[in-house]
């Protein structure tokens, strides 16, 4: 059975937005486990200049983008 859906509008709005990407690989016989996090504040949350999707996909690009750079330099290394 369906529930039905509630009427509530969220009230709380974003004032900051952070990610963390990690990633494990193997080179050789040596594992690495890589991450990046980072954090963002909203400088107007409620200011409609303010595209919280884009917002969190550029964050997104940047946190992995690092991850990236990271695994690069250990195959770099070896």
């Amino acid at each position: 059975m369906a529930k039905k859906k509630d009427d509530y509008k969220a009230q709380a709005i974003p004032v900051s937005i952070k990610a963390t990407s990690r990633v494990s690989v193997k080179v050789n016989d040596t594992f690495y486990t890589l991450e990046y996090t980072e954090e963002r504040h909203i400088p107007d949350p409620e200011g409609a200049s303010v595209d919280i999707e884009k917002e969190r996909k550029i964050l997104w690009d940047t946190v992995n983008g690092e991850v990236d750079k990271q695994v690069e330099d250990v195959y770099n290394a070896k």
